[in-house]
């Protein structure tokens, strides 16, 4: 019999007054949905139980099938399609170990919870103060850790790096071209960002009007951070052509390798190439959504290591740390909180080093008169590309206040320590497998493999290889990419068909493929990297024999 029925639609809703009776049925409810993702848990696996036949019609499928109810459903019954949904659903186990997909960790899942109980709209703090109150607080801690003065800085939660690259690219046409918002964008303004960085950039030139050719790459160091001669150089092509250099972002924590961008040498690059020619300086954007958490080691006492980190962990903590010490010199920053901040997606912060800068971007008061002009209220944010937006500044909320600056230090120094363990058993066990970013210590580590085991990475590097070597190596890692994808319900890793561009002897340039393991789960200890390099053995092995039957074993 349903729960709801048609004669009482409160019903469907939770109660207004706070009784016990309908407060024991919600969380009945709530129950059942814990329940039942728990039973469907499975510690050796990565997948979540349960059948799910994803085959080349599955989706034709489901348009054919789907269809809203006539009647009314009992929750009880829906929560059990919810759970269904979730068979087979990866999920953070130990052998969760692909790309920037943490698991939602539990006080951000109770932040968003908390939002979604009064369910404010963050645009106007009458109509969502308690995510108002939130998104300052933690504009204010944020902006303390990475050096930014709160009583000047300012920002917002958005939809991810994108929407924080975008509004960066949006602040910095606003300051070249103040009446840009009204007349349009001119076709001279030009952005800068490496051939690591994130695609981001592509999509906010292409909804600016200001296209992506107009987006021009820097060259990456083998660590895969920005060289600023490039820079240099390629500002000053654009300027002699007639071109204005508006922005430029500097990837803190690339996706793939954590390669690091020295913030402090860009922004003098800008500035003296801008300023040579009368110019002022580019807008100068720090993508450190994944890379930026690292700025909790900002004030961390190495020498007295407070915290019983190993020295080899120290170490790379300190390498990281010195890297990402000029993040305060940047413009705008970002925050994925759904990556390392450990909270559900879309939890995103975007922080400006000076708050009035937003002003560039805002509506005028009679543009928007539904909100923030009647008297009550001061925290109208109608600079947003959003009209709506979710409070997702409570998950984060929860989350820095749950983890502090030590539950933070101590997990991201968890990370760091199992994948430098796992770097040093795959040299052991394969070293066949080259690290292809041994220069950056981090969280996740590439690693590549060779027709007949040679290890070309170096010639690589220098363009001493041709184009048809490198393209027979990155079929190779093709191969292992499909092999341990076919797999992945067993152990999750990624890959990346874009890790350095490399230059070729016939002069061409073309990227390289290489495997990723990517320590993410909190459940990822040490003691289980030999498993996890003796699964990848397993299957590296048959790769090479089916190159070449003459070869010796790895390792041997």
């Amino acid at each position: 019999m349903s729960t709801y029925h048609s004669n009482s639609m409160q019903a469907f809703f939770p109660s207004e007054d706070g009784n016990s009776e309908e407060r024991q049925q919600f969380m009945s409810l709530i129950e059942q949905l814990i329940v039942g993702v728990d039973e469907l848990k499975n510690p050796n696996g990565v997948n979540l139980l349960g059948e799910k036949d994803r085959s080349p019609s599955f989706y034709s499928d489901l348009i054919a099938d789907s269809a809203i109810p006539n009647e009314s459903t009992a929750q009880e019954e829906v929560n059990t399609h919810l759970l269904k949904l979730l068979h087979n659903h990866p999920y953070h186990s130990k052998y969760f170990l692909t790309n920037i997909l943490p698991m939602a960790s539990t006080p951000g899942i109770l932040g968003m919870i908390t939002a979604f109980l009064v369910n404010g709209n963050n645009l106007w703090d009458v109509y969502g103060p308690a995510g108002a109150e939130a998104e300052v607080r933690v504009i204010s801690m944020m902006s303390k850790l990475v050096g930014y003065d709160p009583l000047q800085s300012g920002g917002y939660t958005t939809w991810g790096g994108q929407g924080a690259i975008f509004t960066g690219l949006r602040l910095a046409i606003a300051k070249f071209v103040p009446d840009a918002p009204r007349k349009g964008v001119p076709r001279n303004l030009y952005a800068f960002c490496s051939e690591s960085a994130h695609y981001s950039l592509f999509k906010s030139m292409e909804a600016t009007g200001l296209g992506s050719d107009n987006l021009i790459r820097i060259r990456t160091n083998a660590d895969s951070s920005m060289d600023t001669e490039d820079l240099r150089q390629k500002m000053e092509q654009v300027i002699a052509e007639g071109g204005i250099p508006i922005y430029v972002v500097a990837t803190t924590g690339t996706t793939d390798a954590m390669g690091i961008d020295d913030v402090q040498l860009i922004r003098q690059t800008a500035i003296e190439v801008s300023y040579a020619h009368g110019l002022q300086r580019p807008h100068i954007h720090a993508d450190s959504a994944l890379g930026g958490f690292f700025a909790f080691f900002r004030e961390y006492d190495f020498d007295a290591n407070e915290l019983n980190f190993l020295p080899q962990v120290l170490h790379a903590l300190q390498q990281i740390q010195s890297r990402m010490q000029y993040l305060s010199l940047a413009d705008t920053l970002c925050f994925d909180f759904q990556k390392l901040g450990q909270t559900p997606y879309s939890t995103s912060l975007f922080l400006v080093k000076n708050a009035l800068d937003l002003k560039l971007i805002d509506l005028a008061e009679e543009e928007t008169p539904y909100v923030g002009h009647r008297g009550y209220g001061d925290y109208h944010t109608g600079y947003t590309l959003e009209c709506s937006r979710m409070a997702s500044s409570i998950s984060i909320y929860s989350a820095l206040l749950a983890f502090g600056v030590k539950g933070y230090q101590r997990l991201l120094a968890q990370f760091v320590e199992v994948n430098l363990a796992f770097r040093e058993e795959l040299r052991l066990e394969i070293p066949e497998a080259v690290i292809v970013n041994d220069e950056n210590p981090a969280i996740m580590t590439l690693f590549r493999i060779y027709p007949d085991r040679r290890n070309d990475f170096q010639k690589e590097l220098s363009g001493q290889c041709y184009l048809a070597e490198i393209e027979e190596t990155n079929r190779l890692n093709e191969e292992l990419f499909d092999v341990l994808g076919k797999q992945r319900d067993i152990m999750f890793f990624g890959d990346t068909k874009k890790h350095l561009v490399v230059p070729t002897m016939e002069g061409n340039q073309i990227s390289l493929y290489a495997a990723k393991l990517f320590v993410i789960s909190p459940y990822t200890q040490v003691e289980h990297v030999k498993e996890i390099v003796s699964y990848l053995k397993q299957n590296i092995e048959p790769l090479f024999h089916s190159h070449a039957d003459t070869l010796q074993p790895i390792g041997g």
